[in-house]
């Protein structure tokens, strides 16, 4: 008895066995454990690339520029220059002038006549004025004019005028200068915290120097503040915000006296 021996090569050829091979379920059956392994790595690979696309991107990000404030420094004016007061010269004192006088005594009754009686004419009176001596003077002395102690015309009543009290104006330059609370440093420190890079100045790489003035007045406080020459790029609102929320100076003095005085401050920019 003939044994019979399978001559299928897999399990495919047994169910396909008297079945048109060539229907396309045969091919998938044929290819399914190749396609089956192509799907596994290819998951395989899309999952470990999509833990990894955080990291290449940190890794292709351009590291951030660091900023810093790199100068903070206080800039005077030069003082005024100085100029001589001329001397107070006082002027001599008037000398008072004498009128002319004549004599002209008045009528005596005597028992006896005097032996020479002088008695002025009336030219002399014109020229002189009665005395009980002779005085010679200055003849011009009578043609001066005394003001009038009263006003001819009706009173005018004077009415007081309110005058504005104008601010001092500040000074450039004094015997003790104005300064932040605690000095310098502590005002570049106050800086450095409170100072922001622009962002615009950052992306296009823009550095340089913003001069500032303001005005320290006599109780401390900021005001005035203007940019004097900037850079544009957003630095210049920068650099006046930050000098606006600067707290109360000591303000300066000039003479034991607390006074206005005009400060320049240049604050640098710098990407490191």
């Amino acid at each position: 008895m003939a044994t019979n021996q399978w001559k299928f090569a897999s399990l495919d050829d047994i169910v396909f066995e008297h079945r048109n091979k060539a229907y396309g379920a045969y091919d998938l059956r044929q290819h399914y454990g190749r396609h089956t392994r192509t799907a596994l790595w290819m998951g395989i690979v899309l999952f470990v690339g999509a833990l990894a696309i955080p990291s290449l991107i940190d890794q292709l990000k351009p590291a951030e520029q660091e900023v810093y404030m790199d100068e903070v420094k206080f800039e005077q004016l030069p003082p005024p220059e100085k100029t001589e007061t001329p001397p107070i010269v006082t002027p001599p004192p008037a000398q008072q002038v004498e009128v002319p006088q004549v004599r002209d005594l008045p009528p005596l009754v005597t028992a006896e006549a005097p032996d020479e009686t002088t008695v002025p004419t009336v030219d002399d009176l014109e020229k002189a004025a009665p005395s009980d001596k002779t005085v010679e003077g200055d003849p011009n002395a009578g043609e001066m004019i005394e003001a009038p102690s009263t006003a001819a015309g009706p009173t005018v009543v004077e009415k007081a005028i309110e005058v504005e009290k104008k601010e001092e104006e500040p000074l450039l330059f004094v015997e003790q200068q104005p300064e932040f609370p605690g000095g310098p440093a502590a005002m570049y420190e106050w800086l450095s915290k409170n100072m922001k890079y622009p962002p615009a100045a950052a992306r296009s790489n823009i550095s340089g120097k913003v001069y500032l003035s303001f005005v320290v007045n006599a109780d401390g406080s900021i005001v005035d503040e203007q940019v004097t020459k900037g850079i544009g790029f957003g630095c210049d609102e920068e650099a006046l915000r930050v000098v606006k929320k600067m707290p109360k100076w000591r303000p300066g003095k000039q003479s034991g006296r607390p006074v206005r005085v005009k400060f320049n401050l240049p604050i640098v920019f710098a990407l490191e």
